[in-house]
């Protein structure tokens, strides 16, 4: 497959975590979000988010941690959100399954721009990111190099392909909201009230459309 038009990139997060996301008018990365002690719950599996921010850096920027970045998927319906969904993982402490989980999506070429009119490095990764293997590229014109079938499969067994389906998209420190393009959620309406809710109460000048999608849950 080759690259797609227009790229979209794609950040998962628990619904309880917007409200803060809106009042800072940013997704932070994972230090920040430590330092901060940010509201909300944590889905991810703490011995990566560790390696990701005391070991894994970017061979595109050297010296610059992988936890120091906000990460995104290059799909929707990644693995981790498999993960969550079958809630049985030795190391995943949140055990709250896939519905309380929304999806962020943003446009890759959007992203980049903003990062070179802000000064903010940004790369993407050939795999998961919180490995010790992983390669990464700083130019859009390698996007060649990452496995597009294996991103866009929904069956994704295999090594290499389920390698493939983790490359992710990584802006250093934080990710602005005005980026972000559409909102998904899976088929709740309680879900999908509570987003439009919090959209309300925030009050924000960029609302994205949210949308039920069910074809981006398990």
């Amino acid at each position: 497959m080759s690259v797609p038009a227009s790229p979209k990139i794609y950040h998962i997060l628990h619904v309880d975590r917007l409200a803060s996301v809106l009042a800072d008018g940013c997704l932070w990365c994972d230090a920040e979000i430590a330092r901060k002690a940010r509201p909300g719950t944590i889905i991810g599996m703490n011995s990566i988010k560790q390696r990701r921010l005391n070991e894994l850096t970017l061979a595109s920027h050297p010296g610059l941690h992988v936890g120091q970045c906000v990460p995104f998927y290059f799909c929707p319906r990644s693995i981790m959100l498999y993960l969550i969904h079958r809630a049985n993982h030795p190391e995943l402490s949140y055990r709250g399954g896939q519905t309380p989980i929304i999806h962020l999506e943003a446009d890759l070429s959007a992203a980049v721009a903003w990062a070179a009119e802000n000064d903010r490095r940004w790369a993407f990764t050939l795999s998961n990111a919180g490995t010790y293997y992983f390669e990464d590229r700083s130019d859009l014109a390698q996007l060649h190099e990452l496995d597009w079938d294996a991103i866009q499969a929904r069956d994704w067994q295999g090594k290499k392909r389920k390698e493939g389906k983790q490359a992710e998209f990584l802006m250093e420190y934080s990710f602005p909201w005005q980026l972000v393009e559409r909102i998904g959620v899976v088929m709740n309406s309680t879900i999908y009230t509570q987003v439009m809710d919090t959209l309300a109460v925030a009050g924000a000048a960029h609302r994205p459309p949210v949308e039920v999608r069910r074809d981006w849950y398990y």
